[in-house]
Order: structure tokens, then C-alpha cells, then sequence
């Protein structure tokens, strides 16, 4: 086994997301079609009876390497669930942007109990990795496997791995972070309060892009109108991209403020991603593909 393990956390791409409603614990219930990108963290471990973290790249600027960070959460997580195991110094490579609808923390968490499971000869797929990741956030389940999925419940309920045609898109952060639960507040459901209880997309067996991105137009992203309140940037961030030549689709992930446009194909994507970067030089700007 290498003296040093390593993984990729990449992002997670809420294609469409409908609120189900607010159960009476107060948590609210979701449906979303998950893609993932080919950009995100990296994240090492290097076996040591002490565990740490550090943290370096264009996003790591203050974030807490203590027991708030969700890689040492997750690791202690599982080492209280199945007792002593090897764990070790990680390093974190930041990326992606933070609280910024992608699951960047929650990608990280999933990163550090695949390489805890590696270490320790755990399977990928046992029941309590998958219990642990629940317990530490709602987007870390379905970032363990990172593949496309339906997410439903408040994460804990995964649908099979979608084989989704490969999606040409522009993810753009405006670099104003959003908290998730102001924009759940905003949208203001009580406690017990249903919306919807019909299935968001029955249809994901799409054989192209283009009839994916068809069925994606008919759906939406409930938390658009509460984030736009919260983040009122968003209300030039999704016109912008509306308007990219070539657009097939816009629309914000999870709960902002990172919005993605859709495009037919690679250099469609990338002519985007640069004319952005030279008219909103603040923006973080990234091409990629969603699969």
C-alpha cells in the first residue's frame, strides 16, 4: 500500500431540485438529479497515529483545519462508529468555492472516508460508511460514490447510478457565498408544511444531451427564488449565462449562489468560460463536464 493515499472530491451539480416539503423535525425533504464534475479538491492522507489537517490551494484561505472541518467531523465519525482505526495527516487541496452550492465540504468529508476505508481495508460500500456520511451531511452520501443519482429524502436516499450522456457546462461562482440555511428560512415553510409529492424526473434513461437538457427544462430549482433574496448577485449571474452563445440551459445548483449554463459541446463551453473570465474577472469561472 503507497505511503501516501489520494482521492479526488470533485463537485456536486444539482441539475434540477424540487422541495418535497418541511417534515415536523424541521428538516426539509428534497428530489434532485445529481451530476458530478470533472473539477474539484484534492485530498491526500498520510498514515500517522495523530490525525490533522492542512489546507492549501485558491479556496483554503481561512478555512478551519479544527474539528469544525468536515474531513476531521467525517473521520472521527466512522472511528466512533467502528471503533480505533489507522487514520493519519490529510491535506487538502481547496479548489472549489465555498458555500456555494456544489458540495465542496461535502465532497471533501466523502473523500476522507474513501481514503479511511482504503487504509483500514473497509469496503467502499458497507452499510455504516454509508450511515456515517448521512450523519455528517445531507450531500455526503451521495458524494461517496460521486456518480449521477437521483438524491431524495434529506440526502439519505439515493437512487441507483445513472448513466448519464456526458453534459458540456460552465460552472460560475460569483464569489459571494450563500448559507444554506438562510435560504431555506427564506423560503419559509413550517414545520409539517408539504409542497409536492410528485416524482421531479421520471424520465433519466435520456440517450443524448440534447434530450436531457429537454427534460431538465421542464423541471427547475425550488431554492432559485429564496437564494436570489439572499444573494441578489444572482440576478445578474443567471441572465449572463442565459445569454452565452451557444446556452442551452441555466440555472443555479443546490443552494447557490454557483449557477451552471449547459452547452452542445466542448469548445461551445470553453469560448463561454473565457468571455466570462474577461467580462467578470472577480467571478470564479470554470469549464467542465457533468456526468
Amino acid at each position: 500500500m503507497p505511503s501516501t493515499l489520494t482521492t479526488r472530491a470533485r463537485a456536486k451539480v444539482n441539475l434540477n431540485l424540487r422541495v418535497i416539503g418541511r417534515r415536523a423535525d424541521g428538516y426539509h425533504e428534497l428530489e434532485s438529479l445529481v451530476a458530478f464534475a470533472s473539477v474539484g479538491d484534492t485530498l491526500t492522507l498520510e498514515p500517522a497515529p495523530e490525525l490533522s489537517l492542512t489546507i492549501s490551494g485558491p479556496c483554503g484561505n481561512g478555512l478551519p483545519v479544527d474539528g469544525d472541518n468536515l474531513v476531521l467531523r467525517a473521520a472521527r465519525a466512522l472511528s466512533g462508529e467502528l471503533g480505533a482505526l489507522r487514520w493519519g495527516r490529510f491535506h487538502l487541496v481547496k479548489r472549489l468555492p465555498v458555500a456555494s452550492g456544489i458540495g465542496g465540504g461535502s465532497a471533501d468529508a466523502a473523500g476522507a472516508l474513501r481514503l479511511l476505508a482504503r487504509l483500514n481495508g473497509l469496503q467502499p460500500t458497507m452499510p455504516a460508511l454509508l450511515d456515517v456520511a448521512a450523519k455528517v451531511g445531507a450531500d455526503v452520501p451521495v458524494c461517496l460514490e460521486s456518480r449521477a443519482r437521483l438524491m431524495m429524502g434529506i440526502g439519505e436516499c439515493l437512487g441507483p447510478p445513472l448513466r448519464l450522456p456526458p453534459l458540456f457546462a460552465v460552472l460560475v461562482n460569483p464569489g459571494v457565498p450563500v448559507e444554506t440555511v438562510a435560504v431555506f428560512r427564506k423560503l419559509g415553510l413550517q414545520a409539517g408544511q408539504a409542497l409536492s409529492s410528485s416524482r421531479t424526473l421520471p424520465e433519466t434513461n435520456s440517450e443524448t444531451a440534447q434530450d436531457l437538457i429537454a427534460v431538465l427544462s421542464r423541471s427547475g430549482n425550488d431554492l432559485e427564488g429564496p437564494a436570489r433574496a439572499v444573494a441578489p448577485i444572482l440576478d445578474t449571474v443567471l441572465p449572463t449565462l442565459a445569454g452565452l452563445p451557444g446556452c442551452r440551459l441555466a440555472r443555479m445548483s443546490g443552494s447557490g449562489a454557483t449557477c451552471f449554463a449547459l452547452f452542445d459541446d466542448c469548445r461551445a463551453s470553453a469560448d463561454a468560460a473565457k468571455s466570462l473570465q474577461r467580462s467578470h474577472p472577480g467571478w470564479w469561472v470554470t469549464p467542465t463536464l457533468l456526468r
